[in-house]
Formats: structure tokens, C-alpha cells, sequence
């Protein structure tokens, strides 16, 4: 039996916004037949709950889809079997997610009832100071992300004042067309699913692209911010809406409503945005340069303020990421109070008992 197809993404992100979940496209309601919800503290095991489990299922020759924490990459904050239409999801802070449909379609696992209770109350103090300092450590990450954004903002401005969309927008509009060609508008709009290819985590950037973008067809949108290489693939998504056709959207890790990656799978093709940040490893079957509209005598006359802007906004975001990294390290400290005091034994009951259940 071969192994499924494995694809690894962050169903969250550390954003200008806060922490901003995407969760409710993990598995939308209205498609799933179960959706798992763990609960639990800390060091309860969820995360290696979902990978046993992710492992078991691939092993079987089911496809996975890993959903990786953007606090922590090597944790999973869920994991999701595409064609039993099931996922299994963390339901914990800072991503709370409740039962919609209890029963129906949710189901809730509490790993909390496998712990001994006394010995983690014996730490109270310990546990109440350490969560007010990860609080603290990701309220000022946020604060390092929100200034560096808004240096980048002003890159952007400069870029947005050089750049030519008039000339721009044929381009933009051949590529539309020769994506749907001959595809005509559908009564039935197209589904959407929104989620993070890249994160800020305590690592630095981390993205998954080389396991998102594996169409046949790979459009790259080289741009720098401010030529409009999200309102193309806005278009291309809007398009695809308009004609019945499933997307995956992909968006910044530093701005949730920036669109940067989209995949058409139906149509066997994506689009994804190239720069200095993020590129795809494979060879793309064509590339459209914004850059090419860019006026150089404004870009000159700015030169020291985009190259200020540029240093500036990797230390802010450096900034940040140390302030990840200390949430991280004092999240491990904290679960340090809870794993002595799990029973895993049964938990590694339960995750055995629902392996076998889904494999049926």
C-alpha cells in the first residue's frame, strides 16, 4: 500500500492583527463528517496526539493535511484526512474552537481528564505567573510586528507611487483569460479556503510552499509590495469564484488579508508571489515581473528611505521573533508542571481506539 500524499500549513499566525485564526477553514462545517476537538493544558499531548494519528492514517494511504502552531512549527495545531472529510483540531487558547454541531459533527476529547489534578495544583503560583509572562512576551511580539508592518507600509507607499498600473492591467488581464479559457460563468459560486503557507515563529519565517505548490501549471507574480501582485491573484480567485471553481488562498504571514499564494487544483494550476521573503523551489511555468512598471527615477529619488525602511523592518521583526522565541521557551517551562502529571498510558489508549475507528 503506498503512503498518502502529505501537505504540511499553519491554520493561524502571529499577524499586525494578533494572533488570527483561519481555523474555521481547517474543515468547514458544512463538508466534514467528524471534527475532533482536543482539550487539555499544556504538555497534555495533543500535538503528538495528531501526529500518531496523521502517521497512522498516511501509512494507510490516506492523504494528510498537518496544520503546524506558529508559536512552535514542530507542534501541529491539527491535522486533517481530506478524503474521510475528518480533522482533528486544538480547541485551546490563543485558537479556542467550540463545538458547532455537538455530536452531529463535533466531538470533544478532553486529555485533561488524564491528568493528576493534585499535582498540578501544587503549582499554582508557578503555573498563574508563568501564563501572565507568555501573555506579556506575545503582546510585545505583536507590538514589534505592528512597527515593522508599518515600515514596510511606507515601502509600499513608495512603490505604489512608482508603479504604472496601466500598463499593468492587459497583463493582468491575458493572464485571467488564459487561465479560464473557455470555462464559462457557473450559477454556483466556487468554495473558498483561506489559510497561512508562512508564519513568524520562534525560528524566524517558516513557510510550507514546496508542499502546497505542486500543480502542473505554477504562474510566479514577482512584484515588490505596492505593484499590486495581490489585486492579480484577487483577480484570478475572483475569476475562479465566478466560474464554480474551488481555491486555497494563501496570505501574508505579517498582514491575514494580503493575499500571496493561490491554489486552483481543479484546474491543476497556482499562482504564487515571488520575492526576497518567500519563492517556490520548482521551476515555474511562467513569471510575471510588476517590477517592469515601476518608474526608476522615483525609485532612485527614494533609494535611502526604501533601504532605511528595509534594515528597519527586519529589526522590528527580529524583535519579534526573539519575543515568540521567549513565549516558547517559557510555554515549555509550563508544561514541565503538567507532563509529570499525565497518565499517557490512557491517552495512548484513546488515540489508539480512534486511529482504528477511522480506519474502518
Amino acid at each position: 500500500m503506498s503512503r498518502g500524499k502529505v501537505r504540511h500549513m499553519f491554520p493561524g499566525g502571529n499577524t499586525i492583527k494578533g494572533f488570527f485564526s483561519y481555523y474555521d477553514y481547517v474543515l468547514p462545517q458544512e463538508d466534514a463528517k467528524r471534527i475532533f476537538i482536543l482539550k487539555g493544558g499544556p504538555g497534555v499531548g495533543k500535538s503528538t496526539f495528531m501526529r500518531k494519528i496523521g502517521e497512522g492514517m498516511c501509512e494507510h494511504g490516506f492523504d494528510t493535511e498537518y496544520m503546524h502552531c506558529s508559536s512552535d512549527p514542530d507542534s501541529l495545531d491539527g491535522v486533517v484526512f481530506p478524503q474521510k472529510s475528518i480533522a482533528m483540531i486544538d480547541g485551546t487558547a490563543p485558537h479556542v474552537v467550540d463545538p458547532k454541531n455537538p455530536g452531529a459533527i463535533d466531538e470533544i476529547i478532553n486529555l485533561g481528564l488524564f491528568w493528576r489534578e493534585e499535582g498540578i495544583s501544587a503549582n499554582r503560583d508557578q503555573i498563574l505567573r508563568i501564563n501572565a509572562q507568555i501573555t506579556n512576551s506575545f503582546g510585545r511580539a505583536y507590538r514589534y510586528i505592528q512597527a515593522a508592518y508599518s515600515i514596510f507600509s511606507d515601502n509600499q507607499a513608495i512603490y505604489e507611487q512608482a508603479m504604472d498600473h496601466g500598463k499593468a492591467n492587459p497583463v493582468i488581464a491575458e493572464v485571467v483569460e488564459s487561465i479560464f479559457e473557455g470555462i464559462g460563468v457557473s450559477e454556483v459560486e466556487g468554495k473558498q479556503r483561506h489559510l497561512f503557507a508562512s508564519a513568524i515563529t520562534p525560528k524566524g519565517l517558516v513557510n510550507y510552499l514546496p508542499s502546497l505548490i505542486t500543480t502542473e501549471d505554477v504562474i510566479a507574480v514577482v512584484g515588490n509590495p505596492g505593484t499590486g501582485t495581490e489585486k492579480l491573484l484577487e483577480r484570478i480567485r475572483q475569476a475562479a469564484v465566478e466560474r464554480g471553481i474551488h481555491t486555497e488562498s494563501y496570505y501574508c504571514a505579517l498582514n491575514p488579508y494580503k493575499l500571496e499564494h493561490l491554489v486552483i487544483s481543479e484546474l491543476n494550476c497556482a499562482v504564487t508571489t515571488t520575492n526576497s521573503v518567500h519563492t517556490v523551489e520548482r521551476k515555474p511555468s511562467r513569471t510575471i515581473n510588476l517590477n517592469q512598471y515601476l518608474d526608476e527615477a522615483v525609485l532612485e529619488y527614494n533609494r535611502e528611505e526604501i533601504s532605511f525602511n528595509l534594515k528597519e523592518h527586519e529589526k522590528l521583526l527580529q524583535k519579534a521573533v526573539e519575543s515568540i522565541g521567549r513565549a516558547k521557551r517559557l510555554h515549555d517551562d509550563l508544561e514541565s508542571y503538567y507532563i509529570p502529571n499525565m497518565k499517557f498510558n490512557e491517552v495512548e489508549k484513546i488515540q489508539q481506539d480512534i486511529l482504528n475507528k477511522l480506519l474502518q
